[in-house]
């Protein structure tokens, strides 16, 4: 009978999880603003497209953006939030300070998606299909971005610490801290792969490139040292470089060959192909790009799913850095 009874309330919660997430499932759709404000998607693709034509490097910071948003309280734009008299920003998290951009191009694109239906569009959304809009500007894939998240008026700085990646994480860290969010080891891999059109900050990766480690090329070392100076400054920590030396600007699978070939820049890229539970498909990345980029797309899809605010909960913010 204690059997039953325990059966019994499995069961029982499990069909109460399924239901709750189809419910807010159901409340995200492609189509939430067809009527009230049917030119949004247009209007903001026009300023992604026009910031990533001025710059490459911002289609990767877009998709990062979207990223960090959602690992903190869920895609609910709580990552674009100034600090004010009750809010600590998430932008001065570890993992995003001097790090994360794009703030001002889903402000521009706010801007405009204001003057054509003022207090409609939700900043959650704007982030979500500019990362979409981005890929697909640098020859990455597309997706159906489901619609109808709402602006969380909370930030959390120290959410954003301690559930973001660091470049120091190891494979079992990363999957863990994916895992946390709903999201598979594959996903973990896959969404790494946005990588290949990213950069990275000398101090990042410093460590890895003067260490004689076993699991780096020596010539590729050698290569990244000539921009990436030993000495600690300022300066030369901020120094960039491109995660994929081969095809920086393009949205392809050199960054799994790459990482085959022990020329993954941070240690966070390389332990993806160390021996690990995580070879197999990077294995798989590196000789198929089609699936890779129907994964990322699916993986993306995914990850916007990650808590959203919906119907009644949140607002929708005026101005996407401040709730007033």
């Amino acid at each position: 009978m204690a059997h039953r009874t325990h059966s019994i309330t499995a069961g029982f919660v499990v069909t109460t999880l399924v239901l709750l997430a189809a419910i807010c499932d159901a409340q995200l759709s492609s189509t939430f603003y067809d009527s009230t404000c049917p030119n949004a998607l247009t209007t903001i693709r026009t300023v992604i497209r026009s910031a990533v034509s001025k710059e490459r490097r911002m289609a990767a910071s877009l998709i990062r953006l979207h990223f960090h948003d959602c690992f903190v309280q869920g895609c609910d734009a709580s990552i674009l939030l100034d600090d004010s008299s009750s809010i600590e920003s998430e932008k001065t998290a570890l993992q995003n300070i001097n790090s994360v951009r794009g703030y001002d191009v889903i402000d521009q694109a706010k801007t405009e998606v204001e003057k054509v239906c003022p207090g409609v569009v939700s900043c959650a959304d704007i982030v979500a299909v500019a990362s979409r809009d981005a890929s697909f500007a640098v020859g990455g894939p597309s997706w159906t971005v489901k619609l109808g998240r709402r602006d969380s008026t909370t930030a959390s700085k120290s959410e954003a610490t301690s559930d973001l990646p660091l470049f120091i994480d190891d494979l079992e860290t990363l999957i863990s801290r994916f895992s946390k969010k709903g999201l598979t080891a594959r996903d973990m891999v896959t969404l790494s792969g946005a990588h290949t059109i990213g950069q990275a900050q000398c101090f990042t990766f410093r460590g890895r490139i003067y260490n004689n480690a076993s699991d780096i090329d020596a010539g590729f070392a050698s290569t990244r040292q000539r921009g990436c100076p030993s000495l600690n400054s300022d300066d030369n920590d901020k120094k960039l470089a491109a995660l994929d030396l081969v095809t920086p600007n393009s949205f392809d699978n050199n960054y799994f060959k790459n990482l085959i070939q022990k020329k993954g820049l941070l240690h966070s890229d390389q332990v993806l192909f160390s021996g690990g539970s995580a070879d197999s498909i990077v294995s798989e990345y590196s000789k198929n790009p089609t699936t890779f980029k129907s994964d990322f797309a699916a993986a993306m899809i995914k990850m916007g799913d990650i808590q959203p605010l919906t119907g009644s909960a949140g607002i929708i913010r005026k101005i996407c850095s401040s709730i007033n």
